[in-house]
């Protein structure tokens, strides 16, 4: 199979990142079908996916004529076989949880064409160890987008084990298609990019633990003394309390590093409900600002 070739991608999950991966790919004029859990997240993770079409209507990125054949382009269903039944690729972006993925990606080997490729946007969980769930381990990759995904440049691109070129070079494509950059990193816990986020923001959380600087105070240090566009607590607000703690948990857990051994405070505010910045994780208490009680900006 060639990349010319691929006419049906299924995005597996709509949420925040996976909402915006059917938006890149119905944008590129392919079929782009997505599958969530219910009738309730179909309709959901649709207004959100018309809603950013509708920012960059209004931004002038994009027609209205395009807006209307990219909403043609998208179809969700909570049907794994009417979703991935005839795709070409299918993208998965569900839960950071090896067992779930695995368990998933053991039906959609059932479900699938021979020909199909899985690619996981798994930010930190091993592709080789999830391919191994398959019988297709050569047509299993890694591909992990940034959030927001239809605007994030960068693409990171794992082969596992077993991983052909033939599959590597249709991702990597693909990902020039979308107008990414794509680089490779090696499988292993976290990669490259997630390994490297996560051990920062694991010792930023214990010098605060420590009583070195304040939330504001590091945010601030870190935005002008480094140039980065949010502060770390900002940033670790926004991607969820939980996820990192999960990945740090798991990167721990894989290469007995006590680098990554999750802080005891960020344990501490997961178990009490606070998960993140209330507008990306509903239900959540707050992140780092709410918990400390410093005004955000």
């Amino acid at each position: 199979m060639k990349l010319e070739d691929v006419k049906n991608i299924c995005v597996l999950g709509a949420g925040i990142m996976g909402s915006g991966i059917v938006e890149i790919c119905a944008r590129l004029g392919y079929n782009t079908t997505f599958i969530e859990i219910s009738d309730e997240l179909v309709k959901k993770s649709t207004e959100r996916i018309k809603k950013s079409l509708g920012r960059a209507l209004e931004k002038g990125k994009i027609t209205k004529e395009e807006v209307d054949k990219t909403v043609a382009k998208i179809k969700g269903t909570k049907d794994l076989k009417e979703g991935a039944g005839n795709a070409d690729i299918v993208i998965e972006a569900i839960a950071e949880d090896m067992k779930i993925k695995k368990d998933m990606w053991k039906k959609l080997d059932e479900i699938c064409p021979k020909h199909t490729i899985f690619a996981s946007n798994t930010s930190s969980l091993m592709i080789t160890d999830q391919a191994s769930a398959t019988k297709r381990p050569e047509k299993f990759i890694g591909l992990h987008f940034f959030n927001p995904a239809p605007v994030m440049k960068l693409i990171e691109i794992i082969r596992g084990a077993l991983t052909s070129d033939e599959t590597y070079n249709i991702i990597l494509e693909l990902s020039k298609k979308m107008d990414k950059v794509p680089v490779s990193a090696a499988d292993g816990p976290g990669f490259f990019t997630t390994r490297f986020i996560s051990y920062t923001v694991a010792e930023i959380i214990r010098m605060l633990e420590l009583g070195v600087a304040g939330v504001k105070e590091i945010d601030t240090m870190v935005k002008l003394g480094f140039n980065w566009p949010m502060g770390p607590f900002t940033l670790a607000d926004f991607i969820g309390l939980d996820t990192i703690y999960h990945i740090l948990d798991y990167v721990y857990t894989e290469t007995g590093n006590p680098a990554y051994k999750p802080p005891m405070l960020l344990k501490k505010m997961v178990t009490a409900g606070f998960l993140g910045h209330p507008q990306q994780k509903p239900g959540s208490r707050g992140g780092f600002y709410e918990y400390f009680k410093v005004p955000r900006d």
